[in-house]
Order: structure tokens, then sequence, then C-alpha cells
């Protein structure tokens, strides 16, 4: 099931994307009653996806990121794979939706794309243990790390390389069913291939992350999860349009403005 989150004349609200573009008429939204957490109906009130703008499928009360979970992706950094999870946020106010833009930050000279799986919180939770972690998993969706590398590297703290504005696209919507063990994470830069990797490569799983993650905090329902990078990060410019796209869940398209 896709759960996307639009707005359509002023209203916000949830659907179930129904169909695909083969269908005549393209995809529908059939409208849901309330949020999608727990057990919802659907209204069966359907609208033309075509009709609504996406919005970024959750609002999280917080982006638990994790660093250097794929070890090429460190190497080419210079970096190793790290012992224990890097682990750093990303605040619920640098995230924006596909087809919203990444505001190229003032401060920085280096902007970089990082495609990764992003893991949705469905319920409230804390210290899951690992056999339960599907229990609390609404679902996944495709991210964009968005990083100012130069910032990241002359900074010891990655809050302002990792944290500001539009610094976290999230979309197209949320997938339910994917088995998240072994899909493509592929980015594009202008149509141009950049990063191309598969979640198995991930040094560390899902499961391992979330257990990890929720011994030291509690995870709220719309709380995303970032699992890491593959190799091939790179530079980002002003009008460039950069495109995740995730195997089993669709692709999180965005553009890149200098701000003024």
């Amino acid at each position: 099931m896709r759960i996307a989150r639009f707005s359509i004349d002023g209203n916000v609200g949830y659907g179930v994307v129904e169909g695909d573009a083969s269908v005549e008429g393209g995809p529908v939204l059939d409208i849901i009653k309330g949020i999608p957490y727990g057990d919802f109906e659907v209204s069966g009130t359907k609208v033309p996806l075509s009709k609504v703008r996406l919005l970024p499928p959750v609002l999280p009360s917080k982006v638990v990121a994790i660093g250097r979970n794929y070890a090429e992706h460190a190497a080419e950094l210079g970096n190793e794979v790290p012992e224990a999870p890097i682990t750093f946020f990303k605040p619920s106010t640098s995230v924006v939706g596909s087809g919203d833009p990444v505001v190229y930050p003032s401060f920085s000279q280096e902007l970089h794309h990082e495609a990764e799986l992003a893991v949705v919180i469905g319920r409230m939770c804390r210290e899951v243990p690992r056999e339960r972690v599907k229990d609390v998993i609404l679902g996944y969706t495709c991210a964009n790390d968005v990083t100012a590398r130069d910032v990241q590297q002359r900074e010891k703290q990655w809050a302002r390389a990792k944290g500001f504005d539009s610094a976290c696209p999230l979309g197209p919507w949320i997938e339910t069913e994917l088995d998240p063990g072994d899909v493509a994470v592929t980015c594009t830069v202008n149509g141009e291939t950049r990063q191309s990797g598969r979640t198995s490569q991930m040094v560390r799983s899902v499961e391992d992350l979330i257990v990890h993650i929720t011994e030291a905090m509690t995870l709220l329902p719309g709380d995303v999860v970032l699992t890491g990078t593959p190799a091939g990060v790179g530079p980002l410019n002003d009008g460039d349009e950069v495109a995740v796209t995730i195997e089993g869940i669709g692709t999180l398209t965005n553009k890149v403005i200098k701000r003024g």
C-alpha cells in the first residue's frame, strides 16, 4: 500500500495511491479518514493524483540518521566503518517533499546528495526487541540526506551541515509492503546516474538500527530513520535536478536553487 500526504484546495490529508501511469486517467488517491497510524479506513472519495500537490509523506518530530552504514561510502570519504552506528539528527524543519526545492545554503560551497532508504515509524516505541521491529514500522520512503560537505568537514558537529532548511527531502509516499533487505537505491543528477547500490550492502540492517536507536530514545508515530547512503555521493549545483529512486517505492525528485 502506498500512502501519500497531499494538499488540494488548501486542505491537507492522507490518501492511498491506487493505480499507476499505465492506467487510463493515471493514479488516484482514495482519501483516508483521519491519519494513517494504527487502524484506518479509506473514505471511497477518490481524487486524481495529478490534481493534488504531494507533501512530505510525514511531519516527523525528529529524523534520526545513520552515518557510514555502507562500507564503500565510508571509504570514498576516507573513513573507516565505525564500531557502533554513528547517529545524528536532522530537524523537522529540514524536511521537504518531492517537487520542493533544495535551497543551497549561503554558508556552503560544496553541497552533496546522499540517496537513502528511510524508515517511517508507525507507533510509539522504545527498547524494541529485534523480533518486534516490524511491528513498529509503518513503511518506507525515499530520502536525500543533503549535506554541506565542506561544513561537515570543518565543524565537529554535523548539525548545520545536515540540518539546514530543505536538507531532508522525503517522498513521494510511504510504501507499507516493502521488504527492505535487498532493494536498489539509486541517485541521478540531471539524468546522470551518480549512486547505485543495494540495501543488502548496509553494514547494519534496518532491524539492527531500530534496536540500537530505541535503546536510547522513544520514537513517535511519523518519526523517520535514515539508514545511510551507498557510494557515489557528489556535488550539487544551482539548477540541478536530483532524483532518488528506491526499488519498490518510487522516485523522489527535487531541484536545487540558490536563495534570493
